[in-house]
């Protein structure tokens, strides 16, 4: 197999060499069946029941029967928060209770994962970095950095082994960038982020957790 290498910069965009990337991880052909899968499990599981309906036992008021059984010319009625009723009960609506939960096993989960970054690196769209260290909270430099960089104005994510408050917050007022920790990556961020950079220590970090 043909070594896998992607380019190093700096952070003022000049080259500073290459860096070798580990096929088992960064190499693996994609397959859009499971990566559907995983996407679609991972959504689901941070989905939360908003909606929420009574049922006629949960609805206020209606102890009272509105009238008599028999003799009124009406029909029959032993309560006002029946679901025929306005104001009443709701028959099979939305609950809190519904669990949206999808299994995954891990393994499927870190081989999603490669693919992803697979097709980063097959895209170019893996860009990265000696090291990457701000000296003061500066959005500023952030986005000139990312300018210099094939980034540019594109989203992208940025993701460290460690991510110090200078660079967490620099770049938080930036829409098109969110940062994340390497061990927090998942597909979802990466699909809708067009660029991951990160830096050599970045791609150690992430050899490590999926080889």
């Amino acid at each position: 197999m043909a070594a896998l290498n992607v380019k190093i910069y700096n952070q003022d965009g000049t080259a500073a060499g290459e860096q070798q990337l580990d096929a088992k991880v960064f190499g693996v052909k994609a397959n859009k069946a499971l990566i559907h899968e995983v996407m679609v499990a991972q959504e689901s599981n941070a989905r939360e029941s908003i909606a929420h309906t009574k049922t006629r036992g949960e609805v206020r008021g209606g102890g009272k029967k509105p009238w008599k059984q028999k003799h009124t010319g009406r029909a029959r009625h032993g309560s006002t928060r029946s679901p025929i009723w306005v104001g009443g009960g709701v028959v099979f609506g939305p609950r809190k209770t519904r669990v949206w939960e999808k299994k995954v096993n891990k393994k499927a989960k870190k081989q999603a994962l490669r693919m992803i970054l697979s097709d980063k690196v097959l895209s170019e769209k893996l860009v990265v970095l000696k090291a990457l260290e701000l000296s003061e909270y500066k959005t500023k430099a952030v986005a000139g950095m990312l300018k210099k960089l094939p980034v540019g104005n594109r989203k992208a994510i940025i993701a460290l082994p460690s991510v110090s408050q200078i660079v967490w917050k620099s770049a938080s007022n930036i829409g098109t960038v969110s940062v994340s920790k390497v061990d927090s990556l998942n597909i979802v961020d990466l699909m809708k982020n067009q660029y991951l950079l990160t830096t050599v220590d970045g791609i150690a970090a992430i050899t490590k957790s999926l080889s």
